[in-house]
């Protein structure tokens, strides 16, 4: 069977059996546990691969494997001559994954990206401080606070974003996944229930599956959101097999345990570049 290997980054290697796409589950052997599932408290690749990039959305997009900016959540977005004024059209018909713990009632709209952004800068928002000493690393780290002036709900489809002064990366940092889109239907439920660090717990959004359960230090089980406005996934359930050891994930790999393995050994990586039932795939 042949292997498929992906150069992740200068030090990431991901080998993928490749047979996996054409398989109804999904193992990956995941190089660790993630710090939670709310990517907006984190800025750890773990921790983003096991929730902003299966459970979330952002309004834009990178293409990938490349830096270009694709629509997302939203579907086109205006920018002011001045700079200063961002007019988001947002996707309509998108829905939120309905799980064991939570069923929703509305589709995806313009309060939702605003209850995203302002917990993450309003302090009288009570999820700013809903995890304790954790803080919004990525979104203070990127001078959010001091560029962002409001976010606006114009209506349920159209959200507004003033600026202090012109950013040009600005539709760039919004693709990032400190700006993974929260449900905010979901979180006002989580608060009247006096549960609100479920948020981070079991983590609830419109990408393509969701959450189903955790083990920590064990695995993360995940299934395909059939209303993912993306389309139908090529699998019905992901699996993280968190495996720390990384000869034990290359072992595993190669007996079948997993389709995917990340972060080999650089030791190991020039013997599997000569490995003829290996293909590697490089991103820097």
């Amino acid at each position: 069977m042949k292997i498929v290997t992906t150069l992740l980054a200068a030090t990431a290697l991901a080998l993928t059996l490749g047979s996996a796409a054409s398989a109804k589950s999904l193992v990956y052997c995941s190089e660790g546990s993630p710090e939670g599932f709310d990517p907006a408290l984190y800025t750890a690749g773990t921790t983003f691969d096991a929730s902003s990039k299966p459970v979330y959305n952002r309004l834009v997009e990178f293409k990938r494997g490349t830096t270009e900016v694709v629509p997302g959540l939203a579907e086109s977005w205006e920018v002011s001559e001045d700079g200063l004024v961002y007019t988001f059209k947002l996707r309509p018909g998108v829905k939120f994954q309905t799980t064991d713990f939570f069923t929703p009632t509305r589709d995806f709209n313009a309060d939702d990206v605003l209850f995203t952004f302002n917990r993450q800068s309003d302090k009288a928002n009570p999820y700013f401080s809903y995890a304790g000493d954790t803080t919004w690393g990525y979104y203070n780290d990127m001078s959010m606070p001091t560029l962002v002036k409001s976010f606006e709900k114009v209506d349920d489809l159209t959200v507004k974003l003033t600026l202090t002064t012109p950013n040009a990366p600005m539709i760039a940092n919004l693709a990032m996944d400190f700006a993974s889109v929260m449900s905010k239907e979901y979180a006002d439920k989580l608060l009247a229930d006096g549960t609100p660090e479920k948020l981070n717990q079991q983590p609830l959004g419109t990408g393509p599956f969701a959450f189903v359960a955790y083990q920590q230090d064990a695995v993360i089980r995940y299934k395909a959101n059939p209303e993912y406005w993306g389309g139908k996934q090529p699998i019905d359930d992901l699996v993280f097999a968190i495996t720390q050891d990384a000869s034990v994930r290359l072992q595993r790999l190669k007996a079948g345990e997993c389709h995917v393995a990340g972060y080999p050994n650089p030791a190991d990586i020039p013997a599997l570049k000569s490995d003829s039932s290996v293909t590697m795939m490089e991103q820097a």
